[in-house]
C-alpha cells in the first residue's frame, strides 16, 4: 500500500473530473452535480485511506513520488505528505464535498426553488449567465489545486499551485456571489486578485533568490525542498527572502495588517466559495510559515519572531474587536477568522512544540468551526435574503434545528472546552507561554472578545420573545442541509473529546521541523523535588 501514489490519485481525479463536468451541457445541470459530488467523495475517502496507511513514527514525507518537469532548470514534480501537509490535505478532501451539497441549488435555472428553505435561490434570477456545470468544475479545480499545494515538495511546483488556486477562487467570488450585487462582487474579486498576485510576486523573487543560491553552492540550481533547507544562507540574505515569503503568506492567511480583502471577499463569495476560501485556502499562508519560513531561514525567522508575534496579537483584539461590531453576517464570521488567524501565528512563531502542534491542529479545527458557521449564514441568508444581523430574531422559534447547529458552531468558533478549537488554542497558549509569558496572558485575554461577538450574534439572530413576520414561514433545515452539517457537527464534538488521533499524526513532524532548526522546547524553570525526581528515575 505504501507504494500506492496516494497524492497524484488526489490531484489527478478532481483535475480530470473538472474537465468532464466543464463540458457537460447546462441543461443536465443534475448530472454535473452528481458527478462532482461522486468525484469528492472518492476523493476524501482516498485521502482518509492514506491518513491510515501514514506512519507517524516515520521521519521525512512519505508517499513521495518525483519526476523531472523541466530539468534543466531543476524544476520536478515532486510531491510528498508528513503530519502537517496530510491533515490539511484531509481537511481540504473533507470540505468539498460538504461544500458541493451545501451548493446543490445555489445555481440553478430560472423560477426553481431551493429545497427546504422556502425562497427562491440565489441564482435564480441570472441562471442564464450563470452556468451550474461550470461552478461545480470550478471547486474541481480547487480541490485539485488545494491538494498540489500542500503535497508539493518542490518549491517551484508550491509556486505554481499557490498561484493557479487564485484562478477558480476569482471566478467564483465574481461570477456567483450575490445576485444583486453585481459591482460589489466584481471589485471584491479583483481585490482578492490584486492583492494575492502582489504576494505571489514577492514570493516569486524569493524563489529565484533561493535558485540562484543554491546555484552558487552546488553548481546547479535546484528548487527541490529537502535540498534547499541544507544551504548556507547568510543572516542578511536569509532575512531579505524570508519577507519575500512571509508577506505572501501574510497575505494569503491573512494576518494584520494584510487582511483587507478578506471581509469583501467573504462577504460576496457564494456559500460554498467563502467555506473554502477562508476554511482552506487560507490555510496555505499559515502551512506555508511553518513549512518554508521557518526550515528555509531559521535565522531570520528567529530574528522576525517577535514581530511577527506582536502583529498575531494585534489581529487576535483587532479582528474581535472588528466582529463585534458588524452587523453583515458574512463580514462578521470573516473578521472572526482574523482572530483566530493571530493565534495560529502565535503558536507557530513561538517556536515550541506545543504552540506549532497547537497550530496546525488549529487550522483543521478553525476550517470545521468557521466552515459550519459560514453555512449556518448561508442558510440564513437564503431563507430571509439578507446578510443584516438586524433582519433576524427569535429564528430558534421556527428553525430550533438550524439554531442547535448555530450555536455549535459558535461555541466552537469561541473554544468552549469540551468542543475541538479549545484544545488546539490551549496548545497554542500554553507553547507560548513557556517563551512568552506576556504575550499569552495578552492573548488569553482576547479570547473574551470571541465570546461577546459569537453571544451576541446568536442572541439578536436566534433568540427573543419576538419573530420577525417575515420569518415566521420560514423552515428549518432540509433532510439535505442536514446531511451537509451533520458530518462538521460530530467532527466538532469529536474532536473536542478526544483530539489524540490528530495530535499523534501532527506533533512527531511539528518537533522534528522546530529541532531540524535548532529550536527546543525550553527548559522547566519550576524546582523539581530531588525525592520526586529520583521515584521517577
Amino acid at each position: 500500500m505504501s507504494t500506492f501514489p496516494w497524492l497524484t490519485v488526489l490531484l489527478v481525479v478532481p483535475a480530470v473530473a473538472a474537465v468532464v463536468v466543464a463540458a457537460v451541457p447546462r441543461r443536465f445541470s443534475t448530472a454535473a452535480k452528481q458527478i462532482t459530488l461522486a468525484v469528492t467523495l472518492v476523493e476524501f475517502v482516498v485521502a482518509l485511506l492514506a491518513t491510515i496507511t501514514y506512519e507517524p513514527s516515520r521521519a521525512g514525507f512519505q508517499f513521495a513520488q518525483k519526476y523531472w518537469w523541466i530539468k534543466q532548470f531543476g524544476v520536478s514534480y515532486s510531491v510528498g505528505a508528513d503530519g502537517i501537509s496530510l491533515v490539511l490535505i484531509l481537511l481540504a478532501t473533507l470540505l468539498v464535498p460538504v461544500v458541493v451539497l451545501a451548493s446543490w441549488d445555489e445555481v440553478q435555472a430560472p423560477g426553481a426553488q431551493a429545497a427546504g428553505t422556502g425562497v427562491a435561490g440565489a441564482g435564480a434570477s441570472t441562471a442564464s449567465r450563470r452556468s451550474v456545470p461550470a461552478f461545480f468544475a470550478l471547486l474541481l479545480v480547487l480541490e485539485a489545486g488545494m491538494v498540489g499545494v500542500f503535497a508539493a515538495t518542490d518549491v517551484f511546483l508550491f509556486y505554481v499551485f499557490f498561484e493557479a488556486m487564485l484562478i477558480p477562487m476569482y471566478f467564483l467570488i465574481g461570477s456567483y456571489g450575490p445576485v444583486k450585487e453585481q459591482a460589489q462582487r466584481s471589485y471584491a474579486a479583483v481585490k482578492f486578485l490584486l492583492y494575492s498576485l502582489f504576494g505571489g510576486l514577492l514570493m516569486l523573487a524569493a524563489v529565484i533568490g533561493l535558485y540562484v543560491i543554491s546555484a552558487d553552492q552546488l553548481g546547479t540550481g535546484t528548487f527541490d525542498f529537502a535540498t534547499l533547507r541544507q544551504l548556507e544562507i547568510t543572516p542578511g540574505v536569509q532575512k531579505l527572502l524570508f519577507l519575500g515569503f512571509f508577506v505572501a503568506f501574510a497575505i494569503k492567511a491573512p494576518l494584520f495588517p494584510f487582511h483587507t480583502w478578506l471581509p469583501d471577499a467573504g462577504a460576496q463569495s457564494p456559500t460554498g466559495g467563502a467555506i473554502l476560501l477562508v476554511g482552506v485556502l487560507d490555510k496555505v499562508g499559515t502551512f506555508g510559515l511553518i513549512r518554508y519560513c521557518i526550515p528555509l531561514f531559521p535565522k531570520a525567522s528567529s530574528y522576525f519572531a517577535p514581530m511577527v508575534l506582536a502583529l498575531a496579537v494585534i489581529g487576535i483584539f483587532y479582528g474581535a474587536l472588528l466582529a463585534i461590531g458588524q452587523r453583515d453576517m458574512k463580514r462578521l464570521v470573516a473578521y472572526t477568522s482574523l482572530a483566530h488567524f493571530g493565534f495560529i501565528a502565535l503558536g507557530t512563531f513561538a517556536l515550541t512544540s506545543q504552540g506549532g502542534t497547537g497550530a496546525v491542529l488549529y487550522m483543521v479545527n478553525h476550517g470545521l468551526s468557521t466552515g459550519l458557521l459560514f453555512l449556518v449564514v448561508g442558510f440564513l441568508v437564503a431563507r430571509r435574503g439578507s446578510r443584516d444581523v438586524g433582519a433576524y430574531g427569535g429564528m430558534a422559534q421556527v428553525t430550533p434545528v438550524l439554531a442547535g447547529v448555530f450555536l455549535i458552531a459558535g461555541l466552537s468558533s469561541l473554544a468552549l472546552p469540551g468542543l475541538n478549537s479549545f484544545v488546539s488554542e490551549f496548545l497554542v497558549l500554553v507553547g507560548t507561554f513557556t517563551r512568552y509569558r506576556a504575550l499569552a496572558i495578552v492573548a488569553t485575554c482576547g479570547m473574551v472578545l470571541a465570546a461577546i461577538y459569537i453571544l451576541y450574534l446568536y442572541q439578536r439572530t436566534m433568540t427573543g420573545p419576538l419573530v420577525h413576520e417575515e420569518a415566521r414561514g420560514v423552515l428549518d433545515l432540509s433532510v439535505r442541509e442536514k446531511i451537509v452539517v451533520a458530518p462538521m457537527v460530530v467532527l466538532i464534538i469529536a474532536l473536542g473529546v478526544y483530539p489524540k488521533p490528530l495530535i499523534d499524526i501532527i506533533r512527531p513532524t511539528v518537533t522534528a521541523t522546530f529541532v531540524d532548526v535548532g529550536h527546543t522546547d525550553p527548559a522547566p524553570t519550576a524546582p523539581v523535588n530531588a525525592s520526586q525526581a529520583g521515584g521517577h528515575s
